[in-house]
């Protein structure tokens, strides 16, 4: 059984209800370009396809998205993107992974690593924790909006999906990248709305961090995210959830 923080249910909750949908907006149309880069046909390229999926379901206007699958498929010009994964670890030692989409790979790597050493973690050398995750398609549901825990069950495992599992007033499913679509296309199916969906890298086990490491593991967390590059935070860590609540 892989891992599943509350801090992770608590940053899809988050990333649900954020008012910058200008920088939405901009991580998806960099995922869309990145995509696009393997073709530009979404019923060929999942990936592309789930990036096309995320940008609907945030009402992207049809020509944001036509442009940057077009910039991804050279048809228009734009900036190249680089995708970088960087490695390190956090206050306690807990291992980060930070995905990054950049036109600008120097100042990137630079700004990332100060973020890592001011918040008291530090970058690693690649390879260093990425063995620690598994390359997962997870899917995430309000559990007052998702149907009885059966019935659930029956549709994701029916669709593919390897796993449900409850955690904070979510349901966490997770199935293989290659499932990720047709498991998604059957919740949607059924009308069950998702606060997220994506490819995501899960830990196979957990960090319980407390006090101030713990505190000092979710100020880096959140710092990473906020940077403009970033376009994805994966971590171990886990914060008991009576303490999660007082920090916040």
């Amino acid at each position: 059984m892989s891992g599943h923080s509350k801090w992770a249910t608590i940053k899809h909750k988050k990333a649900a209800t954020d008012a910058k949908r200008g920088k939405q907006f901009t991580k998806i149309i960099k995922e869309i370009t990145i995509a696009a880069r393997s073709g530009g046909d979404p019923d060929g390229n999942p990936r592309l396809r789930t990036a096309i999926n995320d940008a609907k379901n945030v009402s992207m206007p049809a020509d944001n998205i036509k442009r940057a699958i077009m910039r991804g498929t050279g048809e228009l010009e734009g900036g190249q993107i680089d995708e970088i994964m960087f490695e390190g670890y956090g206050p306690g030692g807990a291992a980060v992974l930070v995905a990054v989409a950049t036109d600008n790979r120097n100042r990137t790597v630079s700004e990332i690593r100060h973020m890592f050493s001011k918040n008291g973690g530090n970058l690693g050398e690649q390879g260093s924790v990425a063995w620690m995750f598994e390359r997962k398609s997870q899917i995430i549901i309000d559990a007052e909006k998702a149907p009885a825990e059966d019935e659930l069950m029956a549709l994701v495992l029916d669709a593919g999906a390897d796993d449900l599992r409850e955690e904070g007033g979510s349901w966490e499913i997770l199935s293989a990248p290659e499932v990720h679509v047709q498991v998604l296309e059957a919740i949607q199916k059924a009308g069950i709305p998702t606060e997220s969906a994506e490819i995501a890298m899960i830990p196979k086990n957990l960090m319980k961090l407390e006090g101030k490491t713990a505190s000092g593991m979710l100020k880096l967390s959140e710092a990473l995210e906020d940077h403009d590059d970033v376009q994805n935070v994966y971590s171990n860590f886990d914060v008991d959830e009576k303490e999660l609540e007082a920090m916040a």
